[in-house]
């Protein structure tokens, strides 16, 4: 018994042309190399240079625990400066991350130092796009990003260990109910099969990202995330030009959200219980009839 994982799609640099028609027409994921090498960030973005840009800033740190059932979705395990964060994960290993961090708002010149990728693709959203630091053997769960955009990842400073899977094995990787994430009980990076069957057969693709090295996760793709040292990424955010999609995304930060923050607020544990009932239900009906086709 085991997940299928294939080896992402490596390429050195991509003409646009090349880019629609394997990657994004096809929403399958890739590697691009040399992207963020043309940067000014590639050799000025070490932790140092990002402790001496914003090191006093008071930032949220979130670990590997499972969720509290009453939190509303994203809710800190702590909080420390920026700096003090930066000399615990050179320091040592930890589980302690900073996701969905905006720190060119507090220094506006690392605007300077990247490059939308424009000329691959259009529809770019943020001018402050979100980074992500960890610690050696800190580890993101199992998700998809809840606003369905088409993401560029791009890493710093280390290495991360990647797995991907195309959102329609969603009921497979037991997605709880009414959130965008997958149930907390299992590792998918070495899963028991025995406990949670549906993964048997699972289809993925795995990728280690170097320093420098930009990943494109097309709309959807589930992602989990390990550090190999203490590290960071910039994620670059695109809408998809189908309504379908804008539409599944305000879903999803709407109503979906707001429904579930009620529900979490309401009934606590026993409401966490049910869909956590639920996903695994889901999972195994599938896997019974054979999902998906």
């Amino acid at each position: 018994m085991s997940l299928i994982l294939k080896p992402i799609d490596v390429v050195e640099d991509i003409t646009k042309e090349d880019f629609y028609h394997k990657y994004l027409k096809t929403r399958q994921p890739v590697v691009i190399k040399n992207m963020a090498r043309k940067w000014p960030a590639y050799k000025k973005w070490t932790l140092e240079y990002m402790k001496e840009t914003v090191g006093d800033v008071e930032v949220p740190l979130y670990d590997s625990s499972k969720a509290d059932p009453a939190a509303p979705i994203n809710a800190p395990t702590t909080k420390m400066k920026f700096g003090d964060y930066i000399d615990l994960i050179e320091r040592e290993p930890t589980d302690l991350r900073i996701f969905l961090f905006d720190p060119i708002k507090h220094a506006p010149k690392l605007l300077d130092d990247y490059v939308f990728p424009k000329d691959l693709m259009g529809g770019f959203l943020d001018k402050y796009p979100n980074m992500f630091f960890g610690g050696r053997g800190s580890v993101t769960f199992l998700h998809f990003d809840i606003d369905m955009a088409h993401i560029f990842h791009t890493h710093f400073n280390g290495r991360k260990h990647i797995l991907l899977f195309d959102y329609k094995w969603k009921e497979r990787l037991y997605q709880i109910p009414y959130a965008t994430y997958a149930l907390e009980d299992y590792d998918i990076s070495n899963p028991d099969f025995d406990k949670f069957p549906a993964l048997n057969g699972v289809e993925g693709i795995e990728c280690f990202l170097e320093h420098g090295d930009t990943l494109f996760m097309p709309t959807g793709w589930w992602h989990w995330m390990k550090y190999l040292d203490g590290s960071f990424s910039i994620s670059l955010r695109a809408w998809d030009k189908s309504w379908a999609v804008k539409a599944h995304s305000l879903w999803n930060l709407t109503v979906q959200r707001g429904f579930d923050n009620f529900m979490k607020a309401r009934y606590k544990k026993r409401y966490m219980d049910w869909k956590e009932r639920k996903a695994i239900e889901r999972a195994n009906a599938a896997l019974r009839r054979g999902l998906p086709k």
